[in-house]
């Protein structure tokens, strides 16, 4: 028999053995996983000894870890502003950057999201779009995905939230021309409009880490030759969509909001503002229909 704190340490070493930085965090984690316990009582519990079905649990999710999937994907869910969400192969892990759009839309409407509704490009998990409606209990929302599976785990994120009432999912590749402006046919205008496209160039691809390009869904991170194609896609039908006094909420990567904003000004659409995040990056764009001037008619004309 092993005991916890025991195989908290060797799981750490194997870990660190693997190169992964976190090492110590991520042994703790699939420790408490094993065990069936939470991540405090590994130190709390360390003189307890560990079942052979434990031990064996461990051993399987550290093989798993040291082949560098993900943890999301071994522990099955990801916390994201304080709520969890489960999370599988075909859906895009989330990542703190993303919190810097749920910041930045619930500061520009506080409240309780009366006549609010959300339309979310590229839903995968529901992160965005569930975060949000669980913070404006009257808002509604649609999501949109390509990826039937990546559909199926925002609909069981909504029903853990209880957030059924008030989410539609719709199976529809919005990257291709006329994608959005369907939506605009039967729906209500959207007051609200959050993306975390896939925004890394094709090129750049093979250069990340192993843990994002070996298992996260290629659908979700390969952005075109220049990263872009996407952004082009959703700013092209935003305006059949956009309520006039709506907002377009768009996280991208670094460097890449001056031509973003670029691309939108083509679009008429102005931006409101770029917000940065926890690592001081610009990382989300804030745009809103452009309003155009009404000059005033020459006297005598």
């Amino acid at each position: 028999m092993t005991r916890i704190g025991e195989a908290f340490k060797d799981a750490t070493d194997k870990l660190r053995a693997a190169g992964i930085d976190s090492a110590r965090l991520d042994a703790r984690l699939l420790v408490a996983q094993a065990v069936g316990g939470a991540p405090t009582m590994v130190l709390s519990a360390r003189e307890r000894e560990m079942t052979a079905a434990q031990s064996a649990v461990l051993a399987a999710s550290l093989r798993r870890r040291r082949a560098r999937e993900p943890m999301a994907h071994i522990l099955g869910e990801r916390e994201f502003w304080s709520l969890p969400f489960k999370i599988t192969a075909h859906t895009l892990i989330p990542r703190a950057d993303s919190e810097t759009l749920i910041a930045a839309a619930l500061r520009d409407a506080p409240g309780d999201g009366a006549g609010i509704r959300i339309l979310d490009i590229g839903v995968g998990s529901g992160c965005l779009l569930l975060t949000l409606l669980n913070a404006w209990p009257k808002a509604a929302g649609v999501g949109v995905d390509i990826s039937a599976e990546a559909l199926d785990v925002a609909a069981e994120n909504t029903h853990r939230l209880g957030l059924d009432a008030r989410a539609q999912f719709i199976l529809k590749d919005a990257f291709i021309p006329g994608a959005l402006a369907a939506l605009g046919a039967t729906a209500l205008k959207f007051t609200h409009i959050v993306s975390n496209p896939p925004y890394i160039p094709d090129g750049d691809i093979a250069g990340l880490e192993p843990d994002v390009r070996d298992y996260e869904p290629l659908l979700a991170l390969k952005g075109g030759r220049d990263g872009l194609d996407a952004y082009r896609a959703i700013l092209d039908g935003v305006g059949d969509i956009l309520a006039p006094t709506g907002k377009v909420y768009l996280e991208v990567g670094k460097g890449q909001h001056r031509d973003v904003i670029a691309l939108a000004d083509q679009r008429g659409l102005d931006v409101v503002g770029v917000d940065k995040d926890i690592s001081s990056v610009e990382r989300c764009v804030i745009l809103h229909p452009r309003v155009r001037s009404r000059t005033a008619p020459i006297e005598g004309s």
